[in-house]
């Protein structure tokens, strides 16, 4: 079976040697159509997170169809089209036992923890393939993750219509907070050291943050996660108001407690979603969605080409994801 694995920090190549995934009795096994990369898969990729062994099959958002069913699985058929959840939680530590699973002490993540799935096939625990209500075109399927990661953080934070916030950073993930916002009927406005990155957000409905603009902002969602992007996001929150963090660095930033006082911020992180309502919710947006996240959609790339996307996930605005549907028509 073939699949996309890092040989050594820097390098993804095909190969054709993979072992088929065989269904455990609660398992499914996907034949991958789509998988989207991101800020971590990169991470992996160029070797700043360390992966627990080389080779190592990449990727964790995405999805395809249902080609096998374990015996104890009774909700989930061949033939189905899914997107994979791509965080097992264990539902037992006291993080999960408080409906906290985004915190679950001994979550695998396939690509992170576990082999990924940019491989034609993978087993998934079934209750981690979510089968959607109506077809989608298959590069949705690379957005429905992180869409739900967005979604989520709009929803911890709370806000209403017609409130004003302000989104750092218009990488991919900026891209779907700008999108999760604007259906939750705010005023969505974006800021981005790049232009280009700007421009593609205005073109999905954020408005930009003219030179000169200095107001501040109820709810600011950082989804840069690094100092330059803190700096933005400390200083344009108004007194009283929320930073919501998304994005990650080991970094440190700069909060004094009397800056943190005296304007009475509220700062909380926002680290994927919680199972199964984030996820169940999000799956049942994206057929409303999907003209929407088709335009956040970089053209897919095949997998013999693997490295442009990676490439292009570092410096292109929009979404980049590989297109493994070809390995499905050239099947013998």
């Amino acid at each position: 079976m073939r699949a996309i694995v890092l040989t050594e920090p820097g390098r993804a190549e095909v190969v054709d040697s993979r072992a088929e995934p065989e269904p455990g009795r609660h398992d499914v096994v996907v034949e991958m159509t789509a998988v989207g990369l991101c800020g971590s898969d990169l991470g992996v990729h160029d070797g700043t997170r360390p992966t627990p062994a080389l080779p190592w099959v990449l990727g964790h958002e995405g999805g395809g169809r249902i080609v096998a069913v374990g015996p104890d699985v009774t909700d989930r058929r061949v033939g189905q089209q899914v997107v994979i959840e791509p965080n097992y939680c264990c539902f037992a530590c006291p993080p999960c036992l408080r409906g906290m699973t985004s915190g679950c002490e001994r979550r695998l993540s396939p690509g992170i923890t576990v082999p990924g799935v940019l491989a034609e096939r993978v087993a998934v625990p079934a209750r981690f393939a979510w089968p959607l209500p109506s077809p989608v075109d298959t590069g949705i399927l690379a957005c429905i993750e992180p869409y739900a990661v967005a979604r989520s953080a709009v929803r911890r934070a709370g806000v209403g219509p017609g409130t004003a916030c302000l989104v750092v950073g218009a990488g991919s993930q900026g891209l779907f907070t700008c999108l999760s916002l604007l259906e939750a009927g705010a005023r969505v406005f974006v800021t981005d050291s790049r232009p280009d990155r700007v421009a593609f957000a205005e073109r999905i409905g954020a408005r930009p943050v003219r030179p000169g603009d200095e107001r501040a902002f109820p709810f600011v969602f950082d989804t840069a996660g690094v100092p330059a992007s803190w700096e933005t996001s400390a200083r344009r929150v108004s007194t009283g108001g929320t930073v919501m963090v998304i994005g990650m660095s080991s970094e440190p930033v700069g909060l004094s407690t009397m800056e943190l006082t005296r304007r009475q911020l509220q700062v909380r992180g926002s680290l994927i979603y919680d199972h199964p309502d984030d996820f169940a919710g999000t799956v049942a947006a994206v057929a409303d969605a999907a003209s929407r996240l088709a335009g956040v959609l970089r053209p897919g790339v095949p997998p013999d080409r693997a490295e442009r996307a990676f490439a292009d996930a570092r410096t292109a605005p929009g979404k980049s994801w590989i297109d493994l549907s070809a390995w499905g028509e050239d099947r013998p």
